[in-house]
């Protein structure tokens, strides 16, 4: 239903995670039960969620880490990883500067030139490890650095940015990427993103990705939403871009998974993620948060070293525990910010859910009291969901 936001101008109702709650039904079931397994290009994976590609998050050895607890990491193409050989010194001035300073820090440490041979070894490294090698770029990034990728022993492509559509215009000197022709050529598979719409991402699917990324502005260090005004909540962009890989399914027999992109920090925002019908999710600051993350307990967007608009900040979210006390427990915290796997599989538990794709179908309500409804105690000491 459309709301009249003036003569002439209409909008619709959209909601975000927060507005929303999930709602039991006749069956429950043990969690040791709950099968979250999920293939993402092929890919199988225990755990549906992957750590974002920042530089405060993923570097070789959080690669390696994730995927032997059963997750991924990406790693940033365009980030300091690939700009610097021994990037520990420049992690260490981004976390030492004040508020103030580190835009124009940020803007000068990334203006250092992408170094292909640094994108080889920094694959190889991941590889070496035993972990997935999991890459990110910008379509710019992809056509410049795309063979290097797959010649590396890649195992699967990200293509990244605030928006990405199939019809892109730009200025008659610059030839954007083919997208299709992109996916068609690498021979690893390719991932899209980001969007928010349901013909949109239909058309990403179209292209022959193996899978979409779902989000514009949500994430805990993004300012697109403030700088640039633009962005859908999380809960019915993820609804929509799931109704299109659906039909899309119907129609071709070919399913491309959905991964919800930001906005996430406890378990719980991961299962209702999943409910509104995401495959997987990509989270940044629970993983900054790790003792082993590159960030120092510092969390910074993609875009916020950009030379001209920065569309991100710096945050300090502090260090909380080992990226497996995080990943798979045993909690430390009661805030939901540990033991994401073990919040998902209780839920599928206390929901029936026997699968993910069970999970996909459980009943959604509107409840923007949610999260505060009887917590006024929490929220007066700062403890569980009230902090």
């Amino acid at each position: 239903m459309n709301i009249e936001i003036g003569r002439g101008k209409s909008a619709r109702r959209a909601y975000g995670i927060d507005e929303i709650a999930l709602v039991p039904g006749q069956r429950t079931l043990d969690p040791s039960l709950a099968d979250t397994k999920w293939q993402i290009g092929g890919i199988d994976r225990e755990i549906p969620i992957i750590a974002s590609a920042m530089d405060g998050v993923v570097d070789v050895r959080m690669a390696i880490l994730l995927s032997e607890l059963g997750a991924m990491g990406v790693l940033n193409l365009e980030g300091i990883q690939t700009r610097y050989a021994d990037p520990q010194p420049i992690l260490e001035r981004i976390a030492s500067v004040g508020n103030h300073e580190f835009v124009s820090l940020m803007q000068e440490l990334y203006a250092e030139p992408i170094k292909p041979e640094l994108i080889d070894l920094r694959i190889k490294e991941i590889k070496a490890g035993g972990g997935i090698a999991a890459v990110s770029g910008t379509p710019a990034a992809a056509s410049k650095y795309g063979r290097t990728v797959a010649e590396s022993g890649a195992d699967i492509f990200f293509v990244q940015a605030t928006v990405v559509s199939t019809a892109f215009l730009s200025p008659e000197a610059i030839t954007p990427l083919d997208l299709t022709q992109f996916c068609q050529e690498m021979p690893i598979p390719v991932i899209l993103g980001n969007c928010v719409t349901y013909e949109v991402a239909l058309n990403l699917m179209k292209t022959g990705a193996a899978g979409i990324l779902v989000g514009i502005g949500p994430g805990a260090a993004c300012t697109s939403r403030g700088v640039l005004g633009v962005g859908v909540p999380q809960a019915t962009a993820v609804a929509d871009c799931a109704a299109a890989r659906d039909d899309y399914y119907r129609e071709t027999g070919k399913y491309v998974s959905v991964i919800a992109d930001g906005g996430l920090i406890t378990g719980g925002d991961i299962c209702k993620c999943i409910a509104c019908g995401a495959d997987g999710v990509m989270i940044g600051s629970p993983f900054a948060r790790a003792a082993e993350a590159p960030g120092r307990g510092f969390h910074w967007g993609m875009a916020t070293p950009s030379p001209v608009l920065p569309r991100g900040t710096r945050i300090r979210v502090g260090t909380t525990g080992t990226v497996e006390q995080i990943l798979r427990g045993p909690a430390l915290l009661d805030d939901g910010t540990h033991n994401l796997l073990g919040a998902l599989k209780t839920s599928m538990g206390t929901l029936g859910a026997k699968d993910l794709k069970e999970m996909q179908q459980v009943e959604v309500v509107i409840a923007p009291s949610l999260l505060t409804e009887g917590k006024v105690y929490q929220k007066a000491q700062q403890l569980g969901m009230g902090k």
